[in-house]
């Protein structure tokens, strides 16, 4: 085999070099290597009162450099995805997890950084470094640090299995989204289906070799027709296959199940709070965020239910009465709900995703995008075609400050085969101060839009165009920092349940007024959008909010009481949990085969674990940080730039709610929450 690229020194990932039988000798090797090192500063620690420069800095440089050759391959795994790469990722797995247990148990590491906090150099380090270091000590003890023996190897077991499982969940879902599909010759079983769509699916199955149109479980496919299929039939039967992915119902039923897995993961969860001396799992997660207990977090998702619920309540109602009298649907069903709202919202608003897709080419999203950032932070970006890409639709951009390069960022936007679902944020590089100089930051940005057809540029929905500002908010906060310590460079320690105020920040400007003026230029004709479309838009942007909002509340609520409440639960108690929050919060019917859980990857094979309120949580954070460019105006260059300084730039460096406060001003309210969400009891 030939020099291992993974094992270089690389500025990016050299991705046109990286296989698949590349990826497992080059973690082994750097994890034998990262170990011995590390072996040599705890001792050399012994020796030598740590200091920051000859133990911190040196310790952070070795796992820089396993972080930098981890990075692309769990990226491809998550966006070129082939059975040869994933049997080397989940070969590594257990690899990563040995090692990251081993290191975070090691009692020689953890009395050097205790030596380095006591020494006589405390004094001197700045407050960064102290962060740094008082985030490693309270690590070391929710690692096992501090247990016998025999309770630290039953950790490390129980991390090595939770990571295996993670895997397999998320590979579950994405096998069982790949495996189904429909293949349709006759247009008129897709009546109502909008060009733009049936130009995807007809796509879809040229790329196949089939005549005609191929409906899959991918988002760019599976929405439009669940959305606007006049045909009843077709969308109970996509709504099903959709519903039960990777369960024991459905179409596809047993092949792919998770429910065995779900029950192990929250069992070895369980455990390991027990072993650290937390009561439940939800204590143990929140031990690294803002919230201060679950009992807090019941309290604020409650106290959204309670005036969410009734205005949810009317919403629906609302819903029923026009499906009965418009649409001749005398009973909603779940494959109705998206169905008539989009009929209600088209009758009560005059707007639809269709009416604004010609509006939001793209190329001129992604422009606007850029600009919207330029105005309100003094940033320029360039592309850079030179640099190695792990496919054609992916580009790469830098993000340049006084002629400067800061930063750098992938943009890989569609959907595609190989490519799990969902929109998301990674690092690449993490900003850090090296022995060659700054290491700049770079941040893989991914969502799964309907890709273009023919010469056409993709057209996105207003809801897409929203997504990409989402997880660019993520990149921004990864890429915006000033901070040089890699444990809180960019989103690196910052509390998770405040890590989505960045992003949730950036959705607003696909509303303003001023915002879409950069952003929506018509695909033919170049004109902006109009007045009476964006009053529209402006009209139906809470419609149905409190429905939308129950949904989340649903979703955190389920998550919350199922680490709260273990008590071994199995598939079926799983299930009954998740029907007793419906029954609480939920407003919509269910059917009785939909496998929600299965599928919900976010707490099962993410970092949300009994930490889905942190959407919630976030968004009051980001309302009331909003509600400063409310009174200031949408691109205040003062306000902008205390932004910025205060959140942005600041990473984990400080306590997230002394950053906001020091933002705002003052605690932050849920006020703004309520009324930009249109919730009447505000």
């Amino acid at each position: 085999m030939s020099a291992n690229p993974l094992l270089a020194t690389h500025a990016l990932p050299p991705f046109g070099d990286i296989r698949a039988e590349h990826v497992e000798p080059a973690i082994r090797q750097l994890i034998d290597e990262t170990r011995d090192a590390v072996e040599e500063l705890a001792r050399q620690a012994q020796e030598t009162p740590p200091t920051w420069d000859n133990f911190a800095a040196p310790l952070e440089a070795v796992n820089d450099r396993l972080a930098k050759a981890w990075a692309p391959v769990s990226h491809l795994n998550a966006t070129m995805n082939t059975p040869e790469l994933r049997e080397a990722y989940q070969a590594c797995i257990a690899k990563l997890s040995e090692f990251s247990t081993w290191v975070g148990q090691h009692a020689g590491l953890f009395h050097a950084w205790q030596a380095l906090r006591d020494g006589p150099e405390w004094e001197a380090l700045d407050a960064a470094q102290r962060r740094t270091v008082e985030n490693t000590l309270r690590d070391f003890r929710l690692a096992g640090v501090a247990l016998p023996e025999a309770q630290k190897a039953r950790y490390g077991e129980i991390q090595a299995r939770l990571s295996e499982l993670s895997n397999r969940y998320s590979n579950n879902v994405l096998d069982a989204t790949q495996a189904w599909h429909k293949d349709i010759d006759d247009a008129e079983t897709l009546a109502g289906v909008p060009q733009s769509a049936l130009d995807t699916l007809k796509a879809t199955a040229e790329a196949k070799g089939v005549d005609g149109y191929r409906i899959t479980l991918d988002f760019p496919c599976f929405f439009p027709v669940i959305s606007y299929a006049d045909s009843r039939e077709l969308r109970e039967e996509v709504y099903t296959a959709f519903t039960t992915r990777a369960s024991d119902q459905g179409p596809q039923a047993g092949k792919f199940d998770n429910a065995p897995i779900m029950e192990e993961i929250l069992a070895l969860r369980h455990e390991m709070a027990e072993l650290l001396g937390f009561d439940t799992y939800a204590d143990l997660s929140l031990a690294t965020k803002m919230a201060d207990s679950p009992a807090q977090v019941q309290t604020f998702l409650d106290d959204l239910a309670s005036r969410a619920v009734p205005q949810a309540q009317r919403e629906f109602s609302a819903l029923e009465s026009f499906a009965r009298s418009e649409l001749e649907l005398d009973r909603l069903q779940p494959w109705d709900i998206a169905y008539a709202s989009e009929k209600l919202r088209e009758k009560r608003h005059a707007i639809s995703d269709e009416q604004l897709r010609p509006y939001f080419p793209a190329p001129q999203v992604i422009d606007g995008l850029f600009k919207v950032v330029e105005r309100l932070y003094g940033l320029r970006f360039v592309e850079n075609t030179d640099v190695p890409r792990y496919h054609d639709d992916v580009r790469y951009f830098q993000i340049v400050e006084n002629d400067t390069p800061i930063a750098g960022f992938y943009l890989d936007l569609y959907a595609r085969e190989g490519k799990r679902g969902g929109a998301w944020m990674a690092d690449c590089r993490v900003r850090r101060q090296t022995a060659d100089g700054l290491q700049l930051p770079v941040a893989f940005l991914t969502c799964n839009f309907t890709p273009p057809v023919d010469e056409r540029p993709a057209l996105l929905t207003h809801d897409e165009v929203i997504t990409l500002f989402h997880e660019f908010g993520h990149g921004l906060h990864h890429m915006l920092t000033k901070q040089s310590i890699a444990d809180i460079s960019g989103i690196n320690g910052v509390a998770w349940d405040a890590v989505e105020l960045p992003s949730q920040f950036m959705e607003n400007f696909c509303w303003e007024r001023e915002g879409l003026d950069l952003i929506a230029a018509h695909v033919d004709t170049g004109e902006p959008l109009p007045e009476a479309l964006f009053e529209r838009l402006q009209g139906a942007k809470n419609f149905q909010s409190a429905m939308g909002m129950v949904r989340q509340l649903e979703f955190s609520l389920f998550d919350l009481r199922l680490h709260v409440e273990y008590q071994a639960p199995s598939a079926a108690d799983i299930q009954a949990l998740l029907d007793d929050v419906r029954m609480r919060v939920a407003v919509t019917p269910q059917a009785s085969f939909n496998r929600f859980q299965n599928g919900f990857a976010h707490i099962f094979a993410g970092g949300y674990a009994a930490g889905y309120y942190s959407y919630k949580w976030a968004e009051v954070l980001s309302a009331d940080a909003w509600s400063a460019f409310e009174q200031a105006g949408t691109f205040d260059a003062e306000t902008g730039n205390r932004f910025r300084s205060e959140i942005l730039e600041q990473g984990g460096a400080r306590d997230a709610a002394e950053l906001f406060e020091a933002f705002r001003g003052r605690k932050p309210s849920v006020k703004p929450l309520l009324r930009h969400s249109g919730i009447e009891a505000a």
